[in-house]
């Protein structure tokens, strides 16, 4: 079973849906005993609808660890979210890919707004990631870059965990926006993936217009 908290984020929003669950069914239970009776049922059945629902749509875990793949092949791992399609990013793809066998898998975090995360809906967000992916695959392939791709959790780290389930990269590219822009920047996370993966990390920063 997959883990439904896995982000600090995640952590954040069930600690303050659990305080308002109990929250509700005292105020229930002071005004009537079976007021708070019907809040309490209420809400258990709308929590196990919501698990089901959502457990319903998560994609399945690979049953094992991808295999090795053949010597001769270089595979890239890039994450990048809005500068997916960025020239810097593309110009530093093209460095890597040089004279290689390579082979590239993007994935691009889905972004979404808090008011959507919080009430889990994530479609709008997964549908502008993909968009945004297509167009950077697009323009990788016509520039002669095998690449391949898939929209990811929106916690960057976790997309990167979940990609290599699937794909065992030989390096890892992480594109953000520039200092002062970029929310990724501040929360560290190209600091934290060199921690974490056991993998040479390139940090490209991408100047959208």
């Amino acid at each position: 079973m997959r883990n439904p908290i896995r982000s600090e984020a995640d952590a954040f929003r069930f600690v303050l849906l659990t305080i308002g669950y109990f929250a509700l069914i005292v105020i229930g239970s002071v005004i009537n005993v079976w007021l708070g009776l019907g809040v309490f049922v209420g809400l258990t059945l709308g929590v196990v609808w919501w698990i089901v629902s959502r457990r319903s749509r998560e994609p399945p875990l690979p049953p094992q660890a991808p295999p090795p793949h053949p010597p001769d092949e270089h595979r890239i791992l890039v994450v990048a979210n809005e500068t997916v399609g960025g020239a810097e990013l593309l110009t530093t793809l093209r460095a890597h890919v040089s004279g290689r066998n390579a082979r590239v898998h993007v994935v691009s975090p889905a972004l979404n707004s808090p008011l959507r995360h919080w009430v889990s809906d994530e479609d709008p967000a997964r549908e502008e990631a993909q968009a945004r992916l297509d167009r950077s695959l697009a323009a990788m392939r016509a520039a002669g870059v095998v690449a391949d791709g898939e929209v990811g959790d929106g916690d960057p780290l976790q997309a990167i965990e979940d990609a290599l389930r699937t794909f065992r990269p030989d390096e890892l590219i992480v594109s953000t926006h520039p200092p002062g822009r970029s929310h990724w920047l501040e929360r560290g996370v190209v600091e934290k993936a060199r921690e974490r993966f056991a993998l040479p990390v390139t940090h490209v920063t991408v100047e959208l217009p």
